[in-house]
């Protein structure tokens, strides 16, 4: 049963009306809804981690971390919205390109967002 605590909280306390089954119905769904929140952060952290992945194949023409050497595009610090763009023109084939056209066609355009954003981050 819910009783009213100090302030505006409620809690369940044991009495014939509320059998100690509830309670731990109650403490059960406490748990669940903590790994849920687990289960969440993981898969986020999965996600930062499968950002990086794609953005190591970048490493090899755009420097790691997106400092490029000499002749070649860096790409760390680049607006996000503009390498977003440059990227979609790649894939359309509306910008030409030696290569970066063939390796953007194996990105949704979600995932390039997630590369522009990435790279954006970066410090220059």
């Amino acid at each position: 049963m819910l009783k009213a605590a100090s302030g505006p909280c409620y809690s369940l306390e044991s009495d014939s009306n509320n059998p100690p089954s509830e309670m731990k119905m109650v403490q059960t769904m406490k748990w669940l809804a903590a790994g849920a929140l687990c289960a969440a952060a993981v898969g986020a952290q999965a996600e930062v981690t499968q950002v990086r992945v794609w953005a190591a194949a970048c490493a090899n023409c755009h420097g790691t971390m997106g400092k490029a050497e000499t002749g070649m595009e860096s790409l760390a610090g680049k607006d996000k919205d503009e390498l977003l763009q440059k990227m979609l023109d790649f894939k359309s084939g509306k910008k030409p390109a030696t290569i970066m056209h063939q390796l953007t066609k194996g990105y949704s355009d979600e995932q390039l967002q997630q590369l522009a954003t990435y790279f954006a981050a970066l410090k220059k």
